[in-house]
Parts: C-alpha cells; structure tokens; sequence
C-alpha cells in the first residue's frame, strides 16, 4: 500500500509500505478514506520531533476491514471515528477518562508502525479506539464527514482546552491562536456558555472570519504586548476569566499569561515548544495553569451529537481538499498559511 513518510525537513513523500495485518486478537484493519493534516503535524514537516523514514499522520476516519478474534464494539464493513491516540480502555487512566495517558496506548507513527496518512492503518485495541459515527455503522452523508474528521483530534482539542478552563456561563474568553485549534476552541466555548469570546494573534482576515463564524465576538490582530492593550481596552482593564492557549511558543504563552485576571485560569492544548513559565507572578495574582494533551477518546461520545445534528460544524475549518497524490502540497500550503487545515482524499487504488 502506499503512504506518507516525513524523509526530512520539508519533505513527505508518498511510499510503499507493508499491508496492514492483525497482529493481536485486539487488532482491527481501518482502510482510511479520508485524513487531516494537523497543526502538529507541521512541528515534524520542519524538522522536530521525528527523524527520517517515520509515518506520519494522526487524523482520520474510514471503514473497518477485518478485526481479531477478540475485537466485539466494530465489525467489518462499520464506519469509524479514529482518535489521534489508540488506547486500550481498560487501565485505569483509560476508566479516568484520560486514555491520553493509557499505559498501553501510543501516538500514530511514532509508537506505532502505521499513521493515518495512508490507505490502511492497524489499529491497536480497536474496543478501547474505535468510535462508530452511526449506531449501526453505516456511512454518514458526505456532508458530515469533515466535522466527523475534526472529532479525531482539532474539535475535542479545542474542547479540551475549554473545559478545563472551568469556563462558566457569561465568563469572557481569551483564545490564543488561529489556527484550526484556536477556532474549534472558540467554537467550545460558546458551547460551554461563554459570555464573550476575543481570538487574538491573527491578522489574516480569513482566519478571522472563521473565528467569527465559530463565535468570536472580537479579533485582536496584535500580539504580544500590543495584544494585551488590546484585550485590556475592550475589556476596560477586568482582562480574561479565561485564557485558550492554542499555540505552544513561548510567546504565545507569555501572551496568555498576561492576559488573565486575577483567578483566572489559563489551559494550554498547544503542543509547547521552548516555553518556559515563570511562576511568580502567576502565585500573586492566583492565576492557575491546567490543559495538556487532550483524552480525544472520552470527548468523542459527548461531542459527536452536536456534529450529526448539525449544532456543531467544526468541519468548516478544513478549507482546502487534496487528492491522496497532492498530499506534499497539502504540507506546502499550510506552511505557508494558505490553507488553514487540509482534509485529504485517500484513493484506495493510488
């Protein structure tokens, strides 16, 4: 079969690799119809955090085609949900809700031989993974597959951040960031209640529509320290109940934290890059820390009603569409921020 290897900074390539098999009585086959590039995704395009000849590619949904002997929630033929993780729903972070931290579980292409930018992928634990978009594992309608896709990862990251933030109703929300993260966290909190909603650190006026069209009632298009004026302007100087860090850099974190009140709470889901945090000002002004890597697993189930009934449209943020083939350019456009968040096509025959 064929699929994307990360060969080095800048280059993904469409190769062959083995067929997917069942290894373990747990396993399950999933032939991917369509995939995501992620945010995250771009960390390793230039050059972090893998090295050469590593899968890459942790968003997308598909068809099972066989499972092991063990495997009772999806059968052959059922249309699946595959979150960013596997995990095997049985240890006790697992019962937590916290299958981010499954003992047994891993991360696609790293701590496991297939990814999710390929025709086929072996899915580990398939019981504890797997979710069927439809009771009866039918095939939704095409028009909600990419929001069903955004349930692999961006929309319950989003949603991650924002619960843990504590965000209660007519609280003010301060999201940081543009990207597909930073617009389904947007989107989050208005589903939680939020009482206004400000997305700063974007001056590209299509992100900022989308931002809108998710629920921001303002842009700020400054950063840093001109984004704090900003945020302390309209908010006549009460700043944010609650801060939506959706980046990772250090200055987006510095940002962040100087945009929450007193008692606010700031939750990261950015994946974090060189930040470092200092504590301090944080203790005086009792400011709290929480987020990390989101349990996408235990939000699918809450969050995949909202999509089938149409409440919730994290799809929209997926706006460019590639062919399996023009993968490489899905990298290209968005490193260089021309496409927001790709959905990939994945033609069985390439």
């Amino acid at each position: 079969m064929r699929a994307a290897v990360y060969e080095g900074e800048r280059t993904i390539r469409l190769e062959d690799v083995p067929d997917p098999r069942i290894e373990e009585p747990t396993d399950a086959v999933v032939r991917i119809e369509q995939a995501a590039v992620c945010g995250s995704d771009l960390w390793t395009y230039r050059g972090m955090g893998a090295g050469p000849g590593t899968r890459i590619g942790h968003e997308f949904v598909g068809t099972v085609e066989e499972t092991g002997p063990k495997v009772t929630s999806v059968r052959p033929g059922d249309w699946v949900i595959v979150p960013f993780r596997y995990s095997c729903g049985q240890c006790r972070f697992c019962r937590r809700g916290l299958q981010s931290s499954c003992v047994r579980g891993g991360f696609w292409g790293r701590e496991c031989a297939d990814a999710g930018q390929g025709q086929k992928a072996r899915v580990p634990f398939a019981d504890g993974t797997l979710v069927r978009a439809l009771p009866d594992g039918s095939r939704p309608e095409e028009s909600l597959v990419p929001s069903l896709l955004m349930l692999s990862d961006v929309f319950p990251t989003g949603y991650h951040a924002a619960l843990r933030a504590g965000i209660k109703p007519g609280d003010t929300v301060v999201v940081v960031g543009d990207g597909a993260v930073g617009v389904n966290a947007v989107l989050a909190s208005r589903l939680l209640g939020a009482g206004r909603v400000i997305n700063a650190g974007s001056s590209h006026g299509d992100r900022n529509a989308l931002a809108r069209r998710f629920g921001a009632d303002e842009i700020v298009t400054e950063r840093g320290e001109d984004a704090v004026r900003a945020v302390e302007e309209l908010t006549c100087g009460r700043m944010a109940d609650a801060v939506l860090e959706c980046v990772g850099t250090p200055a987006s974190f510095a940002t962040a934290l100087r945009l929450a009140a007193p008692g606010a709470t700031v939750s990261y889901v950015g994946l974090p890059h060189g930040v470092d945090v200092p504590m301090a000002p944080l203790f005086s002004r009792n400011v709290t820390i929480t987020g990390g890597i989101c349990p996408a697993r235990a939000y699918i189930p809450r969050l995949l009603p909202l999509v089938l009934d149409g409440i919730a449209k994290p799809g929209d943020a997926l706006t460019g569409r590639y062919s399996f083939g023009d993968l490489p350019r899905a990298y290209e456009d968005m490193d260089a921020r021309r496409t927001l968040k790709a959905l990939v096509d994945v033609d069985p025959r390439a």
